[in-house]
C-alpha cells in the first residue's frame, strides 16, 4: 500500500461517506471511523418500538441538485418521493393556514400592509443568488427593515429566542436568507407547497453509500474511536485507537470542528483559537408515535407565549405512514436550566403542548415516545461568518476537516453535506497534486 494515498476519515455521516466515495473514485486506499454503532450520524436510524426511523427529521427541496446527482449515480431515482405538504402557524392559541398567498391575506394577525412587506421579502429573498453582502448584516435587523417590527414580532421573533436564546440577534442575514429561499423554491406551483423524501428512508442512501464504499476497496470501522492523531514534523503520520498506532498520511475529519483540538494537541494554537470560536446549540428532539395526526401540516411554526418550542415536525405528513409521527425539537444552549431535565421531562412538557395545539389531542394517543440529543445540531453563524470560519486545510499537513459549520450559508440538509464533502475530497486532491 502506497502510504501517500492512505486517507483515514473520521465520521460515517453522509459527508464523511461521500468524501471517501470520492477518493476511492481516484485510487486512495480509505478507512472510516466511527464511534457509534451504525454509519449516518443525524441522518441514522433507530428502532422506535417496531418502526425504523431516523433519529432526527430530514426532508428534500426542490433545489437539492447535488443529492439528486448522487441518487441518480447510485441507482436510487426511483427511491424519490414528492408530497404536496402543508403548513401551519400556531399564533397565540390558534392554528392558522400558512404558506400560500391566501393564508397571508386570511391571517388576521397582521394588517394589509405588514403582509405586502412580508411577501416582497419573500419574494426578493428567492431570487438573491450572491449570499456575501448579506453575510455582513444581522439577520433579525434585516428582517425588521423589510417586514417591520410588528411582523417581525408576530412571525420571527419567536422563532429566533427559542432556537438561539442570548444569541437570536448575532445571526448573519445570510443564515435566514438562504432558508426562506429553499423552502419557498420548492414548491409545485405558487398555491402548492411541495418536499421530499427517501422511500425507505435516508437509511436507503446510507446503505448503498457503504456498499459502494466496500465494493471499493474501502473499511469501514464502528464502535471505532480515534483517541489521537500523530503529528511529526508538522505532517500527519498516525492515528491511535484503542491504544494501537496506525499509520496513515492523511486525516480528514468530518466530526464537529470543536474535537479536532482534541484529537490533535500539535495543532498550532492560533488555528485552534479559531475552531474553539465556532459556538453550537445543542437540541434534544422529542419524537412522539401518535394514534391519530395532530394536524395536515409537515410543518408548524408556533409563536404563543404558552408554548416553549419553535414548532413541531408532522413528519407523516411527508412520508404518509400510521400510526402519525412527530417531532418536537427543543434547541437550548447547555447553559439553559431546561437542558439539565430528564428527557421524561421534555417528553411530558411537548405532550402538554399537543391539547393546546389540537384540543381533540388526549394523552392516551401517544403510542411511543423518544427523545435524542445532540451537542452540535446548530451552529451560530454571526455576521462575518464567512471570514470566521477556518480553512479545511489546517495548517498541519495531512490534516482537513469540516462539519455543518461549513454548509454555511445553506440550511442542514444531507444534500449540504453531499456538496460539501465533494469541497473537502478536492481539498485532500490539491495536497497529494502539491
Amino acid at each position: 500500500m502506497n502510504q501517500h494515498d492512505n486517507c483515514v476519515i473520521i465520521g460515517a455521516g453522509p459527508m464523511g461517506l461521500m468524501c471517501a466515495m470520492e477518493l476511492l473514485k481516484q485510487g486512495k486506499s480509505v478507512d472510516i471511523y466511527e464511534t457509534d454503532d451504525r454509519i449516518g450520524g443525524m441522518s441514522a436510524s433507530f428502532d422506535f418500538d417496531g418502526l425504523d426511523i431516523e433519529r432526527y427529521y430530514h426532508f428534500i427541496c426542490k433545489t437539492d441538485y447535488p443529492l439528486f446527482d448522487l441518487l441518480k449515480e447510485l441507482d436510487l431515482t426511483s427511491t424519490l418521493r414528492w408530497t404536496d405538504t402543508k403548513m401551519g402557524f400556531f399564533f397565540n392559541g390558534r392554528l392558522y393556514k400558512w404558506g400560500t398567498p391566501l393564508a397571508l391575506l386570511k391571517f388576521d394577525g397582521l394588517g394589509i400592509v405588514s403582509k405586502m412587506r412580508y411577501a416582497m421579502h419573500v419574494m426578493y429573498t428567492k431570487s438573491i443568488k450572491d449570499w456575501r453582502p448579506l453575510d455582513k448584516i444581522n439577520a433579525t435587523e434585516w428582517l425588521r427593515k423589510w417586514v417591520g417590527v410588528k411582523a417581525y414580532d408576530v412571525l420571527w421573533r419567536s422563532l429566533f429566542d427559542l432556537k438561539f436564546f442570548e444569541f437570536a440577534d448575532q445571526l448573519s442575514a445570510s443564515w435566514i436568507g438562504t432558508r426562506i429561499k429553499r423552502v419557498g423554491l420548492s414548491r409545485k406551483n405558487l398555491m402548492q407547497e411541495q418536499m421530499g423524501y427517501l422511500e425507505g428512508g435516508s437509511k436507503v442512501l446510507l446503505d448503498a453509500m457503504e456498499q459502494y464504499i466496500l465494493a471499493k476497496g474501502g473499511r469501514i470501522h464502528l464502535r471505532s474511536k480515534i483517541d489521537r492523531v500523530v503529528v511529526e514534523g508538522g505532517r500527519v503520520t498516525a492515528i491511535v485507537v484503542g491504544g494501537e498506532q496506525i499509520s496513515c498520511s492523511r486525516v480528514i475529519s468530518t466530526a464537529p470542528i470543536q474535537y479536532v483540538p482534541r484529537l490533535v494537541p500539535d495543532l498550532p494554537p492560533d488555528f485552534a483559537a479559531r475552531i474553539e470560536r465556532i459556538k453550537n446549540i445543542p437540541v434534544a428532539c422529542v419524537i412522539l408515535k401518535l394514534r391519530h395526526p395532530l394536524s395536515e401540516n409537515f410543518w408548524m411554526n408556533i409563536n404563543d407565549p404558552t408554548i416553549e418550542i419553535p414548532g413541531v415536525i408532522e413528519y407523516s405528513n411527508l412520508n404518509k405512514m400510521s400510526p402519525s409521527v412527530l417531532y418536537a425539537p427543543f434547541y437550548m444552549p447547555k447553559t439553559h436550566s431546561k437542558w439539565s431535565r430528564s428527557n421524561d421531562e421534555l417528553i411530558d412538557e411537548v405532550i402538554g403542548y399537543l391539547g393546546k395545539i389540537n384540543p381533540k389531542f388526549s394523552p392516551d394517543w401517544v403510542l411511543s415516545r423518544y427523545c435524542h440529543r445532540y451537542d452540535y445540531a446548530q451552529t451560530i453563524c454571526p455576521p462575518g461568518f464567512f471570514d470566521t470560519l477556518p480553512p479545511m486545510r489546517t495548517p498541519v499537513h495531512g490534516l482537513f476537516m469540516a462539519d455543518t459549520s461549513y454548509y454555511y450559508p445553506e440550511d442542514r440538509s444531507i444534500n449540504e453535506s453531499i456538496h460539501v464533502a465533494k469541497s473537502l475530497a478536492a481539498q485532500v486532491t490539491h495536497e497529494i497534486q502539491d
